[in-house]
């Protein structure tokens, strides 16, 4: 049997949820070692397109303690973001490996801890931190045509306009489909949007970015989604320095807007009769936004300016007035699909007992129900903002406290253990 290399905690993942729990390990003086079979924060160098910014600003889309080296108020590029994180991981020499692919964890029998199998060999550890989000597998839904004189891409293996033939169907509307529409749109191709259910809050208002709103506002804290909105998605920007996404406005600027995407047969796309209400449902969440902010600084005495222009929304396009029910993809002249539909989590690798029925990890704040297994960097792992950057370093703080606290116990249990041997030896 091939020898284990021993250490507490193998964390799994060197993005932002890895680097954020190997900097509280360290702080807490706890072993560990950071497993990533890339790149550090190689999803922000390899699935993300060319002209991608933080969809925050960079005040806030950082960690406590480094700032970027930008403007407050910039939207960092995708390299940026990426060099942030391996400069962050540097200012505490984190004890990262990369190109390790992590194959297997299981729990070991007859023995406490935890079997890490990887490319690399296999290491023993009493706590493992799975530090990959949730963002694994791009899905494609089972409606996808199955057509070889179209290119389908999934939205992350767009790069930029020039890969993609004729004209182009986007189907999907939160940020990233939203904003490839718009880039394609600028790039003066010819763009249809399949909008589905989404919100759409406003970039900034009376002075303030959204993010920090949802801060003031106490909405980062909120620790499950409202009923009924757990797979809608959010179309907001930071391209060009920031701006709100206003679906009207895209019709405007020549984007062939459609409801949400049903079917395709023979080369025709049928389309759902949900447009005007999934823009209006858009418009509710931002008007929402608008009248929280303005009860906010009314109560607070805040002496901010007033924007009265921003409750003003532009008259529906003839698109939503009358909606396309049909779109023959041919005489659309369209060659080119965008799948901007999200990703599906896959964790077969990990074989331990930590999923519900459902297969979703089972955890409380990140702490699984198999002892000794955490999990970092899920959207709603223990708040709103548990996805985002700053969220996830406080999710790790948690999680750090959690294993210290476990391994004070184990302390205890051999410190004892050796003093009862000591008076019966």
């Amino acid at each position: 049997m091939m020898a284990l290399e021993d250490t507490d905690t193998v964390v799994i993942g060197a993005g932002q949820a890895g680097i954020a729990a190997s900097e509280h390990l360290s702080s807490l003086s706890i072993p560990h070692v950071v497993l990533e079979r890339d790149q550090i924060a190689s999803s922000w160098h390899t699935r993300r397109w060319d002209s991608l910014v933080a969809n925050g600003p960079a005040w806030h889309d950082r960690f406590p303690n480094l700032e970027f080296d930008l403007d407050n108020d910039a939207f960092a590029t995708k390299n940026e973001v990426a060099d942030y994180f391996a400069s962050y991981a540097k200012t505490f020499n984190a004890p990262i490996r990369t190109g390790v692919d992590v194959i297997e964890v299981s729990r070991l029998s007859g023995s406490s801890g935890f079997r890490v199998k990887t490319n690399c060999g296999h290491l023993h550890a009493n706590h493992v931190v799975v530090a990959t989000g949730a963002f694994h597998t791009p899905v494609i839904p089972s409606i996808a045509p199955d057509d070889k004189h179209l290119q389908q891409i999934h939205s992350t293996d767009y790069k930029n306009p020039s890969q993609l033939p004729g004209s182009v169907f986007v189907i999907g509307s939160g940020s990233s489909g939203a904003q490839i529409a718009e880039e394609l749109c600028s790039a003066g191709r010819s763009v249809y949007l399949s909008v589905g259910p989404h919100n759409r809050p406003p970039r900034s208002y009376r002075n303030r970015d959204y993010c920090w709103w949802l801060g003031v506002l106490g909405e980062w804290d909120v620790t499950t989604p409202a009923l009924g909105t757990e797979h809608v998605t959010i179309a907001v920007s930071g391209a060009n320095g920031g701006h709100t996404v206003d679906f009207r406005e895209l019709s405007n600027s020549g984007i062939r807007l459609l409801g949400m995407t049903e079917s395709f047969k023979e080369g025709v796309v049928s389309i759902a009769p949900d447009l005007k209400k999934n823009i209006e449902d858009g418009d509710a969440n931002y008007l929402a936004v608008l009248r929280s902010a303005d009860a906010y600084i009314n109560r607070n005495g805040l002496d901010l300016p007033e924007e009265p222009d921003a409750y003003t929304l532009l008259p529906d396009p003839p698109c939503v007035e009358h909606p396309v029910r049909s779109l023959d993809l041919k005489a659309a002249g369209i060659e080119s699909i965008v799948w901007a539909t999200g990703y599906a989590q896959d964790f077969s690798w990990l074989k331990v007992d930590v999923f519900d029925e459902t297969g979703r990890p089972n955890h409380q704040r990140g702490v699984a129900a198999e002892p000794g297994v955490y999990f970092l960097g899920l959207p709603w792992l223990s708040r709103r903002g548990s996805s985002f950057i700053w969220g996830v370093w406080h999710d790790a703080l948690y999680v750090a406290n959690h294993i210290a606290t476990k391994r004070s116990y184990s302390a205890y249990h051999d410190g004892a253990a050796r003093s009862e041997s000591a008076l019966t030896g």
